[in-house]
């Protein structure tokens, strides 16, 4: 694809700075950037290298950087970034059509308009909406219903009874509806409880490679609208997740947890069961969450406590060395003064 940077500027909403008839043909990374090549800048630590840029135009918040660029000024490069990144780069699934090599029991409804890869096992009563990519590897259980432009990429697999909204992007390896880990201890073994809830994935949410979401005990897990969920994270039975909320890598949220809209949580955070997350909070990559946390906070630390205190506690660590060998010279020179005392009193 080609445009000039007056098409690119209508396409985003924003205004050239310098020349708007430059042909535009690639988008790249600023140090790779050539003639005909769009860049951009979303960090400002990366302004000192625009100087050097080869790219014919940038994208910037601010008309703030060396004099003779074609620029591009748009509110939010990062976002102007992925529209154009989607509108250069459209992603071709190389296949059309259901393959006669899917396995498609008899009584699950699949449009004549999805996408069905070779080796995909789709089972009876599975619904499957126009649109919709279903990659080699994937299982698809009974009753499953998904919805329209779906993309479901390879060894995916969807237990029986999951609901799946349209444009959810599910990565290689998502575990959908697997059992919740419930069981009930009688003092000699482990008993299971069945788990014979669904999960339910809203509209527009993705779901990272091998990350797990597990069925409810009762009634459903749930991840809503617009959700981003990065690779191996794990999410428990009945557990709720307010839309727009984003969740990074390697993060573990125990069962029946509810996080309100726009959390964001960092990577390798855990969150002990039956807690209730309030809107608009964001809590630290590594923070061990014990308790429930007020709409708007900020957390860190395990366990948890305020951002900023947990600032204030982490600049003590590397002066605890200091801070104890000062601690044992007063402690030295009390025990001097108490015997000096005693002394004088006899």
């Amino acid at each position: 694809m080609k445009m000039t940077l007056a098409e690119i500027a209508v396409f985003l909403g924003g205004a050239v700075i310098g020349s708007d008839d430059i042909m535009i043909s690639n988008i790249r990374p600023i140090e790779e950037a050539n003639q005909g090549d769009l860049t951009f800048v979303a960090n400002k630590k990366y302004l000192k290298k625009l100087k050097d840029t080869k790219a014919s135009a940038i994208l910037v918040s601010r008309p703030t950087v060396p004099e003779g660029k074609n620029l591009i000024v748009v509110p939010d490069p990062y976002v102007a970034l992925a529209k154009l990144l989607a509108l250069f780069y459209p992603l071709d699934h190389g296949h059309s059509g259901i393959s006669p090599d899917a396995y498609i029991e008899d009584g699950a409804m699949v449009s004549s308009e999805a996408i069905i890869f070779p080796r995909a096992f789709i089972s009876k009563g599975a619904k499957i909406g126009s649109g919709t990519v279903v990659y080699p590897g994937v299982f698809i259980g009974r009753d499953v219903s998904i919805g329209q432009n779906s993309t479901l990429y390879a060894n995916v697999t969807v237990y029986h009874s999951c609901i799946i909204g349209d444009r959810v992007i599910l990565h290689s390896g998502v575990v959908v509806g697997a059992d919740g880990f419930g069981f009930a201890s009688s003092g000699r073994e482990n008993i299971k409880i069945p788990q014979v809830g669904f999960v339910q994935i809203d509209e527009d949410a993705e779901i990272g490679a091998n990350t797990t979401i597990d069925r409810a005990t009762l009634g459903k897990t749930w991840i809503q609208r617009n959700v981003k969920i990065d690779n191996l994270v794990q999410i428990a039975h009945n557990v709720i997740i307010g839309e727009n909320s984003v969740i990074v890598a390697q993060v573990g949220i125990s069962g029946s947890t509810k996080l309100g809209k726009n959390v964001m949580v960092g990577g390798q955070a855990g969150m002990v069961g039956h807690i209730n997350i309030g809107d608009h909070v964001m809590i630290a990559a590594g923070s061990g969450i014990h308790k429930d946390i007020k709409p708007g906070e900020v957390v860190a630390g395990a366990m948890q406590m305020p951002y900023k205190e947990w600032l204030q506690v982490e600049a003590c660590h590397s002066k605890l060395p200091e801070m104890r060998s000062t601690l044992r010279d007063l402690v030295n020179k009390v025990g001097d003064l108490e015997k000096k005392i005693q002394q004088k009193v006899k």
